[in-house]
């Protein structure tokens, strides 16, 4: 049987507390009491209440007072006020230092309990948005030891608590998104909202309403109005990922959006402001796009006040056992068959080149779990399930239409396809120096359908 929920009610009025204490007992609560505001603040930590009951108006520290010194010992208290001589003014106060509501007397009896039971919904859904952030906190945490990935981490833990932009470059799956979550949840906007825009996986006849929002009729399709990223993330971090491949006219308008403060939705003529920190990543020279006339330079010099370079995983090899194991426990966690790795299959890993990086990784680890088959994983099981994409070969072997593919090694013809795909893309991604626009408009192919075949066959620029 679960413990009752635990109520501490302050009051310098005996009459006051007997009344609300019998109330809330029937109904099953466990209630303390208290006769001032200094005997509530000194007997909180020892009493953890899930919900506090404050008078207003009480001799030596006031109800107000007494609720800002609460709130500091526990963030999270959920205080209802309650006051003989309640005005709009005084509840306005109390709310915005924290009060969950407020109650005039006389009490009545079932507002008060319908009152206290709302303020415990409120505490439980605190409890498990902290949670669930502690999650995430465990989910995308930076893993390992090397001394890159350790003068990384102290990077952020510099940077994260300032209100500083930044812009993180490094290779496709080397871990930018990590990064700019480390940055967030160590920056004192940790319990607002981290949003992210991938802007190459937005068209860009899109991009400037995602970020921006719209008014209801402002163009085909602008069935309501919407809020864009920039407002969803007030109080927040706004992360632009793959921030290169912005356009221009949305470029000039988030240069706008910093500078001033404000955004303003298609169509619409009221300046929204906005209270964002921007992170943004990209794995394109931006020092090229800004010469070849792609990027705009003063944004360019707006976002990076901190530059952050998150290193490839090659160049941090003794992180590759311990990424594989933190990989492995969180997909056994997830359901994930329950295996073991050698030391020699780590090994092996460790061995290998993975231009995809850290994603590319993760991904060898989960096959590995699939397909491997005992308990343990060898160094034979990463060779037999892991084969090394080599280059395409000028002779020997039955090849498949020249791309460097062995046809006569496909089980199937769904796998040759696959394998031809996959070649043919990597193929044209180094004709066009890996850039994505130009790749896509030379396929004829949406921007957006590309990177998510990029991502199905892992593909990455290769190290020069």
């Amino acid at each position: 049987m679960s413990e009752p929920n635990r109520v501490l009610v302050v009051d310098d009025e005996p009459g006051v507390r007997d009344a609300v204490r019998q109330v809330l007992e029937y109904e099953g609560f466990e209630v303390v009491v208290a006769g001032s505001g200094g005997e509530a603040i000194t007997r909180y930590p020892e009493l953890q209440p899930d919900v506090v009951l404050l008078d207003v108006k009480m001799a030596g520290l006031d109800g107000l007072d007494t609720l800002v010194r609460l709130r500091e010992i526990d963030p999270a208290a959920q205080v209802v006020m309650i006051s003989g001589h309640g005005t709009i003014a005084t509840a306005v106060q109390a709310t915005q230092r924290g009060a969950f509501d407020f109650l005039e007397k006389p009490l009545d009896a079932n507002r008060l309990l319908v009152t206290a039971r709302n303020a415990l919904d409120q505490r439980e859904l605190v409890h498990e948005n902290r949670s669930l952030k502690r999650r995430l906190d465990d989910r995308h945490h930076m893993v390992g030891e090397s001394s890159p990935l350790v003068a990384l981490v102290e990077l952020v833990q510099k940077v994260g608590p300032t209100p500083a932009r930044v812009l993180i470059t490094g290779e496709n799956g080397s871990g930018k998104e990590l990064v700019a979550r480390a940055l967030h949840y160590a920056s004192p906007r940790a319990d607002g909202p981290f949003v992210e825009v991938n802007c190459a996986a937005i068209p860009a006849e899109l991009i400037e309403s995602e970020l921006f929002g719209h008014m209801k009729g402002s163009f085909t399709g602008a069935f309501a109005d919407r809020a864009g990223k920039f407002e969803l993330a007030d109080a927040g971090t706004l992360f632009l990922d793959e921030v290169g491949d912005m356009s221009l006219s949305a470029q000039a308008k988030v240069l706008r959006a910093l500078q001033e403060g404000v955004v303003t939705r298609i169509g619409g003529s009221k300046a929204v402001p906005v209270d964002v920190r921007v992170i943004a990543a990209t794995n394109k020279q931006l020092d090229v796009e800004i010469a070849d006339g792609r990027f705009r330079e003063d944004l360019f010099y707006r976002l990076n006040v901190v530059p952050i370079e998150v290193p490839p995983l090659r160049a941090r090899t003794d992180d590759i056992p311990i990424l594989a194991e933190h990989f492995r426990n969180q997909l056994v966690a997830q359901g994930a068959q329950e295996r073991t790795f050698t030391d020699g299959a780590l090994e092996a890993l460790r061995q290998r080149d993975w231009p995809g990086n850290i994603r590319e990784l993760r991904n060898a680890v989960e096959r590995l779990l699939i397909l491997a088959p005992d308990r343990a994983v060898t160094p034979a099981d990463v060779d037999r399930l892991l084969p090394r994409v080599s280059e395409p070969e000028a002779e020997g072997g039955q090849r498949g239409a020249g791309l460097g593919i062995d046809a006569g090694s496909a089980a199937t013809f769904e796998s040759f396809k696959r394998e031809a795909e996959r070649t043919f893309l990597l193929a044209k991604l180094r004709e066009h120096d890996w850039n994505v626009a130009e790749t896509a408009r030379a396929l004829a192919m949406p921007r957006s359908n590309l990177y998510k075949k990029i991502d199905r066959y892992h593909l990455a620029r290769e190290s020069s």
